[in-house]
């Protein structure tokens, strides 16, 4: 079926389809062929025992539903299961973790989120796109481009029923008001209008967002792409932790109540589906922990570990109220779910006064918290604290409870994951850097079939993964740790991973056929942009 055309066979023709030829199914006969009739008739028998008999993974395999939660700015060690001593709760997370698998190795294609979100719904890394370095902000232009495949067309060019609910990030078409017609509140926007190229735009059929980070102005939500509420008034700026931009907020929007409206609305999708056959994507873009760390006041004080760790735990809540929601909808079985993070957190590890002792200080003493764990660096770098970021996945039909991967995966795989377990194939001009994971669900030690990993730092570095080697291709972060360095400026870093993971010790001098190797292959891929 083209992308974007509806799939106009049943769900039943199509699961009844996968258990037996169908020529021999759907074959036409004559009224009065009582041979053929027979054979219909055992045909369609036939597919009926097969549906009894794999009960609860027939429908899931042949069209599962698919839930992807994406965090934003959680790190590597904010969560429980990546990290036995932390004294961070995360039971939700942790639960998710047991009934399914984690993922040890797993990258965001960017160390910043708005090419990390163009990547995992894309299937493309997004240096490909004009987007070299940086990211958006509320009041940019769309980055993807109108004809692009976006996972959201694709699952909807199938029958899928999807949703969008969250940060989006990824620009926005907004009116404009006329020249010298400025608002005192809106500025130069007109948000009586429509945006164009939004959500719906690109293949969701309903969605409730943010046009960006929460500390991003515009401060409104947007439903089906019109702001529910107009801005009355100007939010000032505000210091970390309530770290804010100054600019316009609607009337509805209260900052301490975003995740909870964000997790009403996503429930409500859930619970509200016009269609209990039709299978459904969900994509629900997390607002937290990014600053502005503003937890709600029923988590306020949770945890020791200052605003940071109870806004953990609030995002933490949140992930339980939609585990929550599929059990009650009787849908966890056959839901494909997937908990993830656009990139590493902003909290740098710190050896003086910390976040604990002093709510305004970004950062922590490692006997306090490690929110990257042992990974060097921070969000927005090069280094791994940038983009190895927690990975779950649950599906019980597929995946074993309390299973482990170690191979590198990155959140570009998705858009091929999703199709694989969907028995479709991708159009070969799209999705061009997603490799299906669905082999290591059930053989976690196999080895990933996929190109060397390119990660890609804030300002443009770029690093090559394979296997254990990790070639940066430059000379620094690339982000916020020092020194920053340049793209493809010597010396270059390379490291073994596997007994190294801290970064600590540069082999580029030891291992020079190395360097080249990576270099190399990292070229071809560039070059295949």
């Amino acid at each position: 079926t083209p992308a974007g055309i509806s799939d106009s066979r049943t769900f039943m023709e199509r699961s009844v389809m996968r258990s037996w030829p169908r020529r021999q199914i759907f074959a036409r006969v004559k009224l009065n062929d009582r041979v053929g009739w027979l054979r219909v008739g055992m045909a369609c028998l036939w597919a009926v025992l097969v549906m009894l008999a794999n009960h609860g993974s027939w429908r899931a395999v042949a069209a599962p539903n698919f839930l992807i939660i994406l965090a934003d700015d959680l790190g590597f060690g904010d969560v429980g299961a990546y990290r036995s001593k932390s004294t961070l709760p995360t039971p939700h997370l942790d639960r998710l973790a047991s009934e399914g698998m984690r993922f040890t190795d797993a990258h965001t294609p960017s160390a910043v989120c708005t090419p990390t979100r163009y990547g995992l719904l894309t299937g493309r890394y997004a240096w490909r796109s004009s987007l070299k370095r940086g990211v958006l902000n509320g009041y940019s232009p769309p980055l993807m481009s109108p004809d692009r495949l976006t996972l959201a067309r694709f699952l909807k060019g199938h029958g899928y029923h999807t949703g969008m609910i969250g940060k989006w990030h990824l620009g926005l078409g907004f009116a404009l008001r006329p020249e010298g017609h400025r608002h005192p509140i809106q500025g130069g926007l007109d948000l009586d209008q429509a945006v164009r190229w939004g959500p719906n735009d690109f293949g969701f059929d309903e969605n409730t967002i943010l046009p960006a980070s929460l500390d991003f102005p515009p401060y409104v939500y947007l439903h089906n792409q019109r702001v529910t509420s107009e801005p009355l008034r100007r939010q000032p700026k505000q210091p970390f932790p309530a770290f804010l931009r100054e600019g316009p907020i609607g009337a509805d929007f209260k900052m301490e109540a975003v995740l909870d409206h964000l997790m009403d609305q996503a429930i409500g999708f859930l619970e509200n589906r016009p269609s209990e056959e039709a299978p459904f994507f969900l994509y629900v873009a997390l607002t937290s922990p990014h600053k502005p760390v503003l937890p709600h006041s029923r988590f306020r004080g949770r945890t020791a570990l200052g605003p940071y760790g109870d806004f953990v735990v609030q995002t933490d809540d949140a992930v339980g109220r939609l585990l929550q929601a599929l059990d009650d909808q009787g849908l966890s079985q056959e839901t494909v779910v997937l908990f993830t993070s656009d990139n590493g957190s902003f909290m740098r590890r710190v050896t003086d006064k910390d976040h604990v002792e002093d709510a305004t200080i970004q950062g922590y003493r490692p006997e306090h918290h490690q929110a990257n764990g042992p990974l060097r660096g921070t969000k927005a770098d090069i280094w791994e604290a940038g983009h190895r970021v927690p990975f779950l996945m649950r599906f019980p039909p597929l995946i074993p409870a309390g299973s482990r991967c170690d191979q590198t995966v990155c959140l570009t795989d998705v858009f091929a994951t999703f199709a694989d377990l969907m028995g479709r194939s991708i159009p070969e001009e799209a999705a061009e850097d997603s490799y299906s994971m669905k082999a290591l669900f059930t053989d976690p030690s196999k080895m990933h079939e996929r190109p060397p990993v390119i990660h890609h730092s804030a300002a443009g570095i770029f690093a090559i993964r394979q296997q254990q080697w990790k070639l940066v291709l430059g000379s620094g972060s690339g982000g916020r740790a020092l020194p920053k360095g340049k793209p493809f400026e010597k010396p270059y870093g390379l490291f073994d991973l596997g007994e190294d993971l801290s970064e600590s010790r540069n082999r580029a001098e030891d291992y020079p056929e190395k360097v080249a190797e990576l270099q190399s292959a990292f070229e071809a891929i560039y070059q295949a942009q």
